[in-house]
């Protein structure tokens, strides 16, 4: 890297970082990374000491699903306002020696106690945002456990082990990551553990400033030592569940014994000759799929890519999407009709029947968008062919905002997931996973007689992109900018991006013209400028005949690096 910028990219940095100084010349692109090409094996995440410890693993014989773990611990330390064993996650993973893709779900249920009757006597009318209302049972630790159990070779404590190196001996946070934390320190002054736990001086650690969490350490020695049963009802779930009773939440030890992960089989549609893959409800990765299927009979590319009509075509096709998960995704087992008629061809036709070409809707029916979240994405790649897509979320900046005493991470609030809307598969009930808005997306490239289950389908990409309601518009602009527009990996990722937030609201990034920009307001859009924050998170791999190619989000901390 120079010593001095290249106009282009200061001038985009400088927009991302403050967007209300927005220059008449607007930047290409979010920032100028290169493609990064490796011939064994490759991590790519959002932390460079996250990456890094992922790739050791690789270089000393471990696989793909070893490096993700291993790097998705050291992201518990190094992005603690983003994930940690107090969250969920889930994984959807290319298996060599078997030439297929499975997934794992590790997202936690509603505790015992956790009744809509419950929620409304206390004079809630929706669920909180966050507090202990909001806690449900954290499933990422027995998700990682079972990872290595069912494809690893190593054994959790190995996996464990550079995270609580860091979380000892510490280590310098870094600058996007210490934003995020700041952003953070309102919540984390309401308990005052978390407060004692993440803001040790009275205030987040600045860039570059040493942080250190021998809390988090001991806890996780204690799972390296007594392995994840400690959490799930032994010494530590105890302490987990006296803590949130006493605050009036409604986790019990029983529900913590209880809790076991998922393995799914992922849904998927065809799409330019590739075959996109995504998880099924609870979880909002169907959305991607009816975006695509939806936009897929317009001419995108002659349209051009961040143009008006492009932009209103996707933004509309969002809309319509996620309607359809605020109505008709929560919990696998309370669904009202299964995936495969949402994206069958009739209902996909009549959904693309509601979308105006040349205006903007406030409201589709049957409902609102999804809430936001805070989360993490890494993907890894092997020698043997291994290919890992992963996700490990909080949901909001440290979850609920809770930290018991002595352990040193949050409780997540993915309970805020829930509605309090009776008789939707989404409504909150005991034993009930939440709507999810992590997305582990994987492509395939279909055989010459392809099989409707991908059995004869070759690994092409893993790739995700975090950052909660964003996750499922983010996938689809991703795959659209590589599929019709032709680019690489790495443009891919930094091409600018929209965020449709509620109604009328779409958030533009800098680089987005603003000819473009008066263009949708004169067809109904509230166009504000968004910075890179509230883009999301993206990262990316892609097999090749020789090695693995990958690409970073520049608008995150974290690099790709491979060997």
């Amino acid at each position: 890297m120079p010593k001095q910028l290249a106009l282009p990219l200061f001038v985009a940095l400088l927009a991302l970082a403050a967007p209300t100084m927005v220059a008449a010349q607007r930047p290409l692109s979010a920032a100028g990374r290169s493609v990064v090409y490796a011939p064994h094996g490759i991590v790519a995440t959002s932390q460079p000491l996250a990456s890094s410890a992922g790739l050791a693993v690789l270089q000393h014989g471990g696989n793909a699903i070893d490096a993700a773990v291993t790097a998705a611990a050291v992201l518990s330390v190094t992005e603690p306002m983003m994930t940690g064993i107090g969250g969920d996650m889930f994984a959807t993973v290319w298996v060599a020696k078997e030439h297929r893709l499975v997934a794992i779900n590790a997202s936690g249920r509603a505790g015992a106690l956790m009744t809509r009757e419950a929620l409304v006597h206390r004079g809630r009318s929706e669920m909180p945002g966050r507090g202990v209302e909001t806690v449900t049972v954290p499933g990422a630790l027995a998700g990682w456990d079972a990872l290595l159990r069912k494809y690893g070779t190593i054994t959790l404590a190995q996996a464990l082990a550079p995270a609580i190196r860091y979380a000892e001996q510490g280590y310098p946070v870094t600058p996007i990551i210490s934003r995020d934390w700041k952003d953070a320190e309102d919540v984390l002054a309401r308990d005052s553990s978390a407060k004692a736990t993440y803001m040790p001086g009275g205030h987040a650690p600045a860039p570059g400033e040493w942080f250190r969490n021998p809390d988090y350490a001991r806890t996780l020695r204690a799972i390296s030592s007594g392995g994840i049963k400690v959490f799930y009802g032994g010494a530590l779930g105890e302490r987990i569940v006296k803590r949130v009773h006493e605050l009036g939440g409604f986790v019990t030890l029983e529900d913590l014994k209880a809790n076991k992960p998922t393995w799914e089989t992922p849904i998927s549609i065809v799409f330019k000759g590739y075959r996109i893959w995504e998880l099924p409800p609870n979880n909002q990765g169907i959305a991607t799929l009816e975006m695509l299927k939806i936009l897929e009979p317009y001419d995108l590319k002659a349209m051009g890519l961040n143009s008006a009509p492009y932009l209103h075509h996707l933004i509309e096709a969002k809309k319509l999407a996620y309607a359809d998960l605020a109505r008709y995704v929560g919990d696998a087992d309370h669904l009202d009709i299964p995936p495969e008629r949402m994206l069958s061809g009739a209902f996909i036709a009549e959904r693309r029947s509601h979308l105006d070409e040349a205006h903007a809707q406030a409201q589709v029916d049957p409902g609102p968008a999804q809430t936001a979240s805070e989360t993490i994405y890494l993907t890894a790649a092997d020698s043997a062919g291994n290919m890992v897509s992963f996700i490990n979320s909080l949901y909001s900046e440290f979850g609920s905002g809770i930290v018991v005493p002595g352990t040193g991470f949050a409780l997540q609030n993915r309970g805020a997931g829930f509605t309090l809307e009776p008789g939707l598969p989404n409504t909150v009930a005991p034993g009930k996973r939440p709507f999810h808005t992590l997305i582990p997306g994987f492509v395939t490239k279909p055989g010459t007689s392809p099989a409707p289950d991908g059995r004869t389908d070759m690994p092409y990409m893993s790739f995700g992109l975090m950052g909660g309601a964003m996750q499922a518009q983010g996938h689809a602009q991703l795959l659209l900018n590589l599929f019709v527009f032709g680019m690489d990996i790495q443009q891919a990722i930094d091409a600018a991006r929209f965020r449709h937030m509620e109604g009328m609201k779409v958030s533009l990034e800098a680089p987005i013209t603003d000819s473009v920009r008066a263009a949708l307001t004169a067809m109904g859009h509230v166009v504000s400028e968004g910075p890179g924050g509230i883009m999301g998170g993206s990262q990316a791999i892609i097999r090749l005949e020789h090695g693995y190619a990958a690409g970073s989000d520049p608008r995150k901390d974290g690099e790709a690096v491979g060997y």
